[in-house]
């Protein structure tokens, strides 16, 4: 049980990182680095990816998401995942609230902070929780970095973590083709019961074509994603609309 739940607590966190009380996913988005953007209110996108390692784990999940004008642009979302762990199968959701604090330039910094709960939808369990600031440097029109850090409450498995991010992106000039690296984790104490590779970092690389501006496709290689020791590939999806006048 305390393993099933923590595989949905990361791959439905991610947001978050808690997976088997040691797995990791961030929540809503099939890359774990975030952005300190935020869009204006009313626009919205749904994410969907299908993530498959080398040890048979699998991760399925979509990720609805819009934003809404509460006297400030504030991102609500909700990541919805199916997961597979050492065999065995867990559900989750991943509420997640995500504002700006400083508008991002070339050249400076922006910030904004997120929150997320993670909830195994099996037993209505809440399996963890998180808080992470993310921050974008632009270093020009085509790239940027992105920084994040955190606090993690892995409540299933009694653990506390922080959590680390660093990420670059580079597009092209006519934003079609973007390349994408990062390098995550998390850093706590661990029992005898979780192996080393849930504190050990984890990275990803991954290629975006972008057709249009309401639709792109990636195509994503990770290594240790969940804590697990393993090798990953990752297909996603983003379609973007807006609702409202």
């Amino acid at each position: 049980m305390r393993r099933r739940a923590a595989a949905v607590s990361i791959a439905a966190a991610a947001i978050a990182m808690a997976l088997p009380a040691e797995r990791a996913w961030p929540a809503g988005a099939a890359y774990q680095v975030d952005t300190a953007e935020v869009s204006e209110p009313g626009a919205c996108k749904v994410e969907s990816w299908i993530s498959s390692a080398g040890n048979r784990d699998l991760v399925a999940a979509v990720s609805p998401a819009c934003v809404v004008n509460v006297g400030r642009p504030v991102e609500a979302s909700a990541q919805f995942t199916r997961t597979r762990a050492d065999g065995e199968w867990g559900t989750g959701v991943a509420p997640k609230l995500k504002t700006n604090l400083v508008p991002s330039a070339i050249g400076r910094f922006g910030v904004a902070v997120s929150a997320n709960a993670v909830v195994d939808l099996l037993t209505g369990d809440t399996t963890a929780w998180q808080v992470v600031v993310p921050a974008t440097l632009r270093l020009s029109e085509v790239a940027r970095i992105n920084l994040n850090a955190g606090y993690q409450r892995d409540i299933a498995a009694a653990h506390h973590y922080f959590t680390y991010g660093a990420g670059v992106d580079l597009r092209t000039p006519d934003n079609v083709w973007t390349v994408t690296a990062e390098m995550f984790g998390q850093a706590g104490a661990i029992d005898e019961d979780t192996p080393r590779s849930v504190v050990r970092p984890r990275g990803q690389v991954g290629l975006r074509w972008r057709p249009i501006d309401d639709f792109n496709i990636d195509l994503i290689y990770g290594r240790n994603i969940t804590g697990e020791n393993s090798n990953w590939v990752t297909l996603a999806t983003v379609v973007r609309f807006k609702v409202g006048p």
